[in-house]
């Protein structure tokens, strides 16, 4: 009889301590609310792992541009887009985990009433300088997308918005966020693992954004771009490597370096990739001091997969240590890409200071020094006819987008990006019949759940093909 007493007193305890069954169900350990710092941070992360990892199902950038090449996988280095979910998985992490995160953040902090004004104007500016960069990803890479109906959880079959008029609304949304800034002002701290809260780092960051986007638009527009790139130049862009644009990663998952999951070292066993001999090959030509950074040695020679084709993995040079160490940070925007934008500035006839010859020695010096090397190697390097900028074979295009192809390695989308715009060097598909490609096709959710926007996107570009070339990329 007290066993009973004791059950049903414990049931009516229990009984008045909720007031219905699904109270049972809630974790009191799941937040339900996350920081706008957090979301911030976690953006960042999710955009920086994206352009990074060399996963095959989501970034193949690295064999666009013939920095690698596989061991025997084919379909990727073939630009086969539809035997994985490729386009699928990037455009993906770009709207959900990336820009969705980012909008939230944004509302978080416009409406939060604890900051003082120039610190909210600071982390709202650090926020949309990040949105731009996505949004000219997507638009880079698919050409007309999703826009002004994105990110609407009460609309699953948004339009898609012509790509010239995202581009100059992200400009003009990236010059009111530059103004925003009050370097002296606080912006997000802990959470911000790019400048770890440095608002004058990220006040050049954003201008030397503005100095690439304005570039990539110069045969299209050209007075659009030389405006956008002298005002960029005149506010401040990076002026060392101590203004990269780096997400540091830390030794172990899920916060490491994404590459050391996907190549041989300490994290993974995997011997897919191998070093491309489109790009060793140039290197070996040139005796470039940054081969031992990029890649590892085969009887201490570096050796070059032949670009689309079966290769043995111990017979090649495949990626450094260096770059497969779980902690070896992942750049956004660098120092040495400015320099070389610069200048192409000054070939273009844009008021930025300096000669093209100037900014070109300074861009290949930059890249040496970050990748461990010295001003003295540098220097010998630039010294030799076919990397002098006076006797170095070509036009300037050639000159100025074969060395920025060259230091852009790690880079994959960026380095395709260039590659598109400047035409330079020339990479040859590795069969008859393929184009290298110009864009990633849209995904096949799109195809399938959005089908009528989606074709008419696919219309208005000239084919959901990727060979298709994006408005801008007009030679």
């Amino acid at each position: 009889m007290k066993k009973l007493i004791i059950c049903l007193f414990s049931l009516v305890f229990m009984a008045s301590c909720v007031d219905d069954l699904d109270e049972y169900n809630y974790d009191s350990k799941k937040a339900t609310a996350v920081p706008a710092e957090t979301l911030f941070t976690g953006a960042t992360k999710n955009l920086t792992d994206v352009l990074t990892t060399p996963n095959v199902n989501t970034n193949n950038y690295r064999f666009y541009v013939q920095h690698w090449t596989s061991t025997q996988y084919l379909d990727e280095p073939r630009y086969n887009m539809t035997s994985r979910i490729i386009p699928q998985n990037m455009w993906t992490t770009l709207y959900r985990d990336v820009l969705n995160d980012l909008k939230e953040a944004k509302r978080l902090v416009s409406e939060d009433p604890t900051l003082l004004e120039a610190v909210k104007n600071n982390q709202l500016a650090q926020i949309e300088i990040m949105e731009v960069y996505t949004w000219s990803v997507l638009v880079n890479t698919f050409g007309d997308v999703p826009y002004t109906e994105a990110l609407d959880p009460l609309n699953a079959l948004p339009k898609y918005d012509d790509a010239q008029t995202v581009y100059n609304d992200i400009l003009a949304r990236l010059d009111v966020a530059i103004k925003k800034i009050t370097p002296g002002a606080d912006g997000f701290g802990t959470g911000d693992i790019i400048y770890e809260g440095n608002m004058n780092q990220w006040f050049r960051f954003g201008n030397s954004l503005q100095l690439k986007l304005g570039m990539v638009i110069a045969d299209v527009d050209n007075a659009k771009a030389k405006t956008l790139v002298e005002d960029a130049v005149e506010a401040g862009v990076f002026i060392d490597n101590d203004d990269n644009a780096a997400f540091e990663y830390l030794p172990a998952p899920p916060n490491n370096n994404p590459i050391s999951s996907n190549v041989k070292g300490p994290l993974s066993t995997r011997e897919d990739y191998v070093a491309a001999n489109t790009l060793v090959d140039v290197m070996n030509a040139l005796n470039d001091p940054r081969r031992d950074e990029y890649f590892t040695t085969v009887d201490g020679a570096f050796v070059g997969g032949k670009y689309g084709f079966p290769n043995n993995f111990a017979t090649h040079s495949t990626v450094s240590a260096k770059i497969a160490d779980p902690t070896f940070e992942a750049l956004l925007m660098d120092y040495s890409e400015v320099r070389f934008l610069l200048a192409e500035a000054v070939e273009r006839g844009y008021a930025v200071g300096g000669t093209a010859q100037e900014h070109y020695n300074e861009g290949i010096i930059a890249s040496i020094e970050y990748w461990g090397g010295t001003r003295t190697e540098a220097l010998a390097y630039i010294a030799q006819p076919n990397v002098n900028y006076l006797t170095a074979p070509g036009d300037w295009r050639q000159k100025i987008g074969t060395q920025e192809w060259i230091a852009l390695y790690n880079r994959g989308y960026d380095a395709w990006l260039t590659w598109r715009r400047l035409d330079a060097p020339t990479l040859l598909p590795p069969v008859e019949g393929l184009i290298v490609p110009t864009r990633l096709i849209y995904p096949v959710n799109e195809q399938t759940l959005n089908p009528e926007n989606n074709r008419s996107a696919a219309s208005a570009i000239g084919g959901d093909d990727s060979s298709t070339k994006l408005w801008w990329d007009v030679r």
